[in-house]
């Protein structure tokens, strides 16, 4: 019987795999977990000179069809409100364009969705 995985267990799994396949298409992760009173990141990289902001989605009961359910519109505000929280408290990255890219992780797949949404930071 598989060992059963409880969902931040999951959700960490996922993103130690979405941190390894970012790393592994040459993008350099800044931070890991980055919160905010309105929310959290899960990992910002850089990708040349482009700041990105992942979201991961490690889901082993639904497809990647389902992500909308998952990243909604009040998902992604909070996303971007925390990508400017970090911005305000790391300056150096002031000026750099920002992108927001999601990472499916899924049970044998990881499928990373560039520029998944957009907003002015």
């Amino acid at each position: 019987m598989p060992e059963k995985v409880s969902k931040t267990g999951l959700g960490r799994k996922g993103e130690e795999r979405a941190a390894a396949a970012l790393e592994a298409a040459g993008m350099g992760i800044i931070a890991r977990n980055v919160r905010s009173p309105q929310g959290e990141v899960d990992i910002v990289a850089m990708d040349g000179e482009t700041l990105v902001f992942v979201e991961v989605k490690a889901w082993s009961a639904y497809g990647i069809e389902n992500l909308q359910y998952g990243l909604n519109p009040g998902k992604q505000r909070r996303i971007i409100e925390t990508a400017k929280y970090f911005l305000s408290s790391h300056r150096k990255y002031n000026g750099k364009a920002v992108r927001f890219d999601v990472v499916f992780v899924g049970k044998e797949a990881v499928t990373h969705l560039a520029s998944a949404f957009m907003e002015r930071v």
